[in-house]
């Protein structure tokens, strides 16, 4: 089955955003149906429910993940659990074939990660910050990533105007980002804007 170029987001904060309402999964997933593309939007809070909505996501068919959340150097952080990169390759690769992965998570988007999610599947790739950035930038810049890809081809991603494009915005708003991918030649590669 042909996957569709369609963005399925997954949030999960600490309490204090919660209370503070920095909902950047939510704000993006309106800003993309305001573009005309279609995305679904889960708010999670723990281990045992981002399990069952990485279900949804495979069952979607959908081509783009992104997951909006706290991380470290080897987690991912829901509201109330940490989430090892282990766990969340046994979650997620098996439903990854041919698709990309995109986190807004400070220090999370790594070598290690990448080798965790790209390594054991057919994930085309894993882009996010290299560092901590705010709540505001983090909103601005994906909603800026996602509009320029589409409004360059709405039925594909291609690494080229990948790089392009995260080239042009990284500059723009002053935001670090890792790019891993699958190569024939090298595993997996690294880029760095």
């Amino acid at each position: 089955m042909v996957s569709k170029p369609n963005v399925f987001i997954i949030e999960s904060l600490d309490f204090d955003d919660e209370k503070s309402d920095r909902f950047e999964g939510k704000v993006l997933s309106q800003i993309l149906k305001l573009n005309g593309i279609a995305s679904e939007y889960y708010y999670i809070r723990t281990k045992q429910e981002l399990d069952e909505i990485i279900d949804k996501f495979d069952e979607s068919d959908y081509r783009y993940l992104h997951i909006s959340c706290h991380g470290s150097p080897n987690s991912l952080e829901t509201t109330l659990d940490s989430v090892s990169f282990e766990e969340l390759n046994t979650m997620l690769s098996p439903c990854l074939d041919k698709k990309r992965v995109f986190i807004s998570a400070c220090e999370m988007v790594n070598a290690d990660l990448a080798g965790a999610l790209i390594g054991d599947s057919e994930c085309f790739s894993v882009i996010g910050p290299s560092e901590p950035v705010s709540f505001s930038d983090a909103t601005i810049f994906w909603s800026s990533f996602y509009h320029l890809m589409f409004n360059d081809n709405e039925n594909a991603m291609k690494r080229k105007e990948i790089k392009q494009i995260l080239e042009k915005i990284t500059d723009l708003f002053d935001v670090k980002v890792n790019y891993y991918s699958k190569s024939k030649s090298l595993g997996i590669k690294e880029v760095k804007y």
